[in-house]
């Protein structure tokens, strides 16, 4: 088998398409470049590893493109990745170039997973990289992904949360903190999960003969159910589940349809206190931990 000639013709005919299909250049590229990458690892067994410093040389000079030997390493790369994850043509070859850096199988099925379903571009998919998303998932929510199981809207609650502090302002107040959520809400309520929407800051409620304020209120359009988030400055205390319970309660009883499902309750404080959550009475509950960048 001549090698050479067919990986030429593989990358002469992606070009060709690419020029005349424009809608279906990923799923030419990710073809051509899987289908090149099984050549030259079949021509690196028959002829060793230095057949691709030779093959980028003739690549370049006849099809006048830097067909470098890194280039071609990673679609020799890209070859063994396809084998053990199953890819979406929705995804650029790009995308799998910084997904393919990776090592933990789990985390590359995931972010395959989120990029198809959030549509998400090559710059937003290397910003939640960077960030771990995948890691500050619950070890909870990672064994259900992995098992393909139900998942519930706290599922993609991250630990910690991340909040972006532009403006370097001391968070020494829960008003301060609030004030550095709402001056990025779409950021905030990414970190929360999918399907997070903002309905108000300081929602005020009647309990009795007095007034509280819910520092955040939002709703889950996918999970069908209102959030309330309480933000503190310290560490979780026991005091903070039981008025978060109170809130919860009532917007149960008084917003709540019958056709929703129940209010969930997020405390974001300074540290994650475990003992306490461990013993708590009520899963809806889920304390958080932020981290400022």
């Amino acid at each position: 088998m001549n090698y050479y000639n067919e990986i030429k013709n593989e990358l002469i005919n992606n070009e060709i398409t690419k020029k005349v299909k424009d809608y279906s250049k990923n799923r030419s590229d990710l073809t051509t470049y899987y289908n090149v990458g099984k050549l030259l690892s079949e021509a690196g067994k028959h002829y060793g590893e230095g057949i691709i410093k030779e093959y980028s040389k003739k690549l370049t000079s006849e099809l006048g493109k830097n067909y470098s030997e890194t280039t071609l390493k990673y679609y020799r790369l890209f070859y063994n990745f396809a084998i053990g994850h199953s890819l979406s043509d929705q995804l650029s070859y790009t995308h799998y170039r910084v997904i393919m850096q990776l090592k933990n199988s789990y985390a590359i099925d995931y972010y395959i997973k989120i990029s198809v379903e959030q549509n998400l571009s090559v710059r937003q998919l290397q910003n939640l990289i960077k960030n771990k998303e995948y890691e500050r998932l619950d070890d909870k929510t990672k064994d259900k992904l992995i098992n393909n199981t139900t998942l519930a809207v706290t599922d993609f609650i991250k630990n910690p949360i991340t909040i972006k502090n532009a403006s370097n302002k001391e968070i020494i107040s829960e008003k301060v903190l609030q004030k550095i959520i709402l001056e990025d809400i779409p950021i905030f309520l990414k970190e929360l999960g999918n399907g997070f929407c903002f309905i108000g800051n300081e929602y005020k409620i009647k309990i009795g003969n007095s007034y509280n304020y819910i520092d955040l209120f939002l709703y889950n359009i996918e999970f069908n159910c209102y959030v309330v988030v309480e933000l503190k400055v310290t560490e979780l205390k026991k005091e903070h589940i039981g008025g978060i319970e109170v809130y919860m309660n009532y917007i149960d009883k008084h917003l709540r349809k019958v056709t929703q499902d129940k209010t969930i309750g997020i405390i974001i404080c300074k540290k994650n206190n475990k003992f306490i959550m461990e013993y708590c009475s009520d899963s809806r509950i889920l304390a958080r931990e932020y981290k400022e960048i």
